[in-house]
């Protein structure tokens, strides 16, 4: 007949499920906080499925009774074996079974992920393995906050990990909230209510006590408790409303984002300007990029320059308001801009670069396709300028939708009252000489500014000649630097194609005091306006001047002459300035160079197959040091666990069974001292299981300490079987002693020191001693007599 089935009882107390549930909802409220951070809800599979994998690690262990060890054990093993599936799908089989890439990157991840969400430009990418953040603080802060719910009878160390996380959303995230109020609210109403019904359930509440002698007295009592949970409730939600109606605008919050992330630079990408030329020579019949719904005598727009450092025209660094005032991407860019709305769809071919073709006054961007997130997320806008940099670069394949506000066109007799906008500008040190006095003169007659900018645009436009400079045309040198646009203006005839004139009108306009600056772009000629899709090639490349009026904004001018305007005289050359020739001296010989010998490379090539054994070693290698790092940690708690339990291998492997029994009853006394009995030293067993049995609740002391001393001190040997019985016993006394404490009561004796340090028992031990030696020598032939006339107490 087969003994019946132990069954482990439950350790979880009375309304358990309800610290659960609000646990759950604290750490979701305030995981919330990164919705913001990711753009979105992509995080939340990730966050919850954290959450719920540590409330179910928490509530297992916590049934079972498992220790510290084991809870860290299960988090890890958790963490890896669905981490994988929940923040990083990517890189598992089927979207669940981890490889070992995602075992790597989860290893990594540990250390990295941190650094790596906040040196990325937000909103972050839910695909680059950014998941592991929230993931990771869902995970740990539901098993530590759970755990510490369902073993401790103190509620507020549960919400330190909850607070915890808090404070994790907001430093790792971005300096704008997501939903502040609703987080408040949540979070406070969630604890007052958590922490009265916490009151209902406890065991030492005064109310079960009372329910015993009067019940209507227990009703009130309840009762009372669950107004003022109401009242608390309803305080905090006040309470947080009126703290954010206070603070809504005080401006953006400080993050750890702000001072790790390295600042956008525009300068750190070469001007579209440069490559204007070839873009017109290399490109002319290529497809770059298609656009549908262009709006008829709309242009596209590449980039708005407003400097110029007699090399090319660049935007500046003048800070905010200015074209180097790049942020990221977001979306509702154009609030409250007046105009005809439109959506655009551009699909990119043979263009490519980090300046993104867009139209003026974009409200939103959206990019399609399998680069959607990684051009988002590197992708910066000047709202001033309607620029937007990619640093990713856009490519062939890549597709996005623009939504834009394109401002009706304004004639000039609206523009007539209308002043320039106040804006300074620097005028550029490297202009020509006679560039001053040439603008000055040709706006004499304007009495207006819309008059003088159009003098300005009609002096270009209808005092110059048209070339690209190409194959069968008049000569025309590309860029636009100091020199090249002195050529321009100082040649018996200008001749120039859209980069010249462009450049020249808007240092003309800045020496006479407009704001100015040019902009680069794609347009349809003529006899393609209207058309429903536009396709952009490199013959339709522009640029053009923007000048600012006050209340109208940024307007476009044309100074480039028309493309049919040509020099009759294909021979027409830029007057020049001779200079006398000097013949030079030759340059002086030059010493010989001493090369250095040359040594003969015997390395073998490099092998460019896979290279398995470096990849399992650096596997290994991430693994060591993980291991490592955490017997490091937790070397401290090694050591006393094994400093104890190879004291209780020498005691339950003495040489005499009857050392055996002493052994028993000092790992007994040990594991009570650690549970902070106060055992004084020198006494007898019996007496030291009084003070077991009276500080600690353990009547099975008195027994085991009666059993210990009659086969200590009895007439025989103990058998193998009686020692086994008697280990068993201790075994048990200790469980119970453990189980009638709390978690941290439990912890805090197997760290304990006490019974590894003396704590009087040295003198006990010498005197156990003592008594074994006599009771030995009374088990000798000759002195049984003497040993039933000697009690207990009197043995030296």
């Amino acid at each position: 007949m087969t003994a019946p089935k132990t069954v482990t009882p439950s350790r979880l107390r009375p309304g358990w499920v309800i610290d659960i549930v609000a646990v759950g909802m604290l750490l979701l409220a305030a995981l919330v906080g990164f919705w913001t951070t990711f753009g979105g809800p992509s995080f939340l599979l990730a966050a919850v499925g954290g959450v719920v994998l540590g409330l179910g690690v928490a509530t297992l262990c916590a049934w079972r009774g498992w220790g510290i060890l084991i809870v860290t054990g299960a988090t890890v093993a958790v963490y890896f074996l669905l981490g994988g599936a929940l923040a990083l799908p990517h890189t598992t089989m089927l979207g669940v079974i981890p490889t070992i890439d995602t075992l790597v990157a989860l290893a990594a991840g540990v250390v990295t992920s941190w650094k790596q969400l906040l040196t990325t430009v937000a909103p972050v990418s839910a695909a680059d393995g950014h998941l592991l953040v929230p993931f990771l603080i869902g995970l740990v802060a539901a098993v530590v906050s759970a755990s510490l719910a369902l073993r401790l009878r103190r509620l507020a160390w549960s919400l330190l990990p909850v607070v915890a996380a808090l404070f994790l959303s907001i430093a790792l995230g971005v300096p704008t909230a997501a939903f502040p109020l609703a987080q408040g609210i949540i979070i406070a109403g969630v604890a007052a209510v958590w922490m009265s019904l916490r009151a209902w359930w406890a065991p030492q509440s005064s109310a079960v006590n009372v329910s015993e002698a009067d019940p209507a007295r227990a009703r009130y009592m309840r009762m009372r408790r669950l107004v003022g949970g109401a009242l608390v409730i309803a305080l905090a939600a006040g309470a947080g409303a009126a703290v954010n109606a206070v603070t809504a605008q005080a401006g953006p919050r400080s993050v750890f984002r702000d001072a790790i992330i390295p600042p956008f630079n525009i300068r750190d990408y070469a001007s579209p300007m440069q490559g204007f030329r070839k873009t017109v020579r290399d490109q002319k019949t290529k497809t770059l990029f298609t656009v549908t719904g262009l709006p008829d005598g709309a242009r596209v727009r590449l980039a708005a320059m407003d400097g110029w450092d007699g090399m090319v025209y660049n935007v500046t660094d003048g800070g905010p308001g200015s074209s180097s005032a790049f942020l990221p991407l977001r979306s509702d860019m154009a609030t409250g801009a007046e105009g005809v709305p439109a959506s655009l769809r551009f699909e990119i071919d043979d263009y490519s670069g980090v300046w993104l073709p867009g139209a003026s006054v974009v409200d939103d961007v959206r990019f399609d396709g399998d680069r959607a997130d990684e051009l988002r997320r590197t992708a910066y806008t000047n709202s001033t300028t309607d620029t937007t940099v990619v640093t990713a670069g856009v490519k062939k394949g890549d597709a996005y939708t623009v939504d834009a506000v394109f401002a009706p066109k304004i004639s000039d007799d609206v523009l007539k009252e209308a002043e320039f906008a106040n804006i300074r500008q620097k005028v550029s040190p490297y202009s020509p000489d006679d560039l001053s006095a040439m603008a000055a003169d040709i706006v004499t007659d304007a009495e207006t500014p819309i008059e003088q900018a159009r003098a300005l645009e009609t002096f270009f436009a209808e005092g110059g000649f048209f070339s690209h400079g190409l194959e069968g045309e008049v000569l025309s040198r590309a860029g636009h630097t100091a020199e090249r646009i002195s050529t321009l203006l100082g040649g018996d005839q200008m001749i120039g194609d859209d980069e010249q004139y462009a450049v020249a009108m808007a240092l003309a306009a800045q020496e006479v005091g407009m704001p100015v600056r040019v902009v680069m772009g794609y347009y349809p000629d003529g006899d393609r306006k209207g058309e429903p899709v536009f396709t952009a090639t490199g013959d339709d490349v522009h640029a053009w001047v923007e000048i600012a009026f006050e209340g109208f904004g940024w307007l476009p001018f044309d100074p480039t002459p028309p493309e049919d305007k040509v020099p009759q005289d294909q021979n027409t050359k830029p007057r020049v300035d001779p200079k006398p020739q000097v013949l030079q001296p030759p340059p002086p010989p030059q010493e010989p160079v001493d090369l250095p010998p040359t040594v003969p490379d015997d390395r073998k090539a490099e092998d460019d197959s896979l290279n398995v054994l470096g990849i399992i070693g650096m596997i290994l290698a991430i693994v060591g040091v993980s291991l490592g790092v955490l017997l490091l940690l937790a070397s401290p708690f090694i050591v006393i666990g094994a400093w104890k339990a190879a004291k209780r291998r020498s005691r339950r492997n003495a040489e005499r069974h009857s050392d055996r029994i002493s052994g028993g009853w000092d790992e007994l006394t040990d594991r009570a001292i650690d549970h902070g009995a106060r055992i004084a030293p020198g006494g007898t067993r019996v007496e030291e299981a009084g003070v077991m049995a009276s500080t600690l609740t353990l009547p099975a002391a008195t027994a085991l300490a009666v059993r210990a001393d009659g086969q200590v001190f009895g007439p025989g040997e103990p058998t193998a079987e009686e020692v086994d019985a008697f280990w068993r016993e201790v075994d048990a006394a200790v469980g119970d002693l453990r189980g009638a404490t709390t978690f941290w009561g439990r912890t805090k004796a197997r760290l304990s020191l006490r019974s590894l340090t003396g704590n009087g028992r040295m003198a006990e031990r010498m005197q156990e001693l003592k008594d074994a030696a006599a009771a030995r020598v009374r088990r000798e032939p000759g002195n049984i007599d003497k040993k039933n006339t000697t009690s207990e107490s009197e043995t030296p």
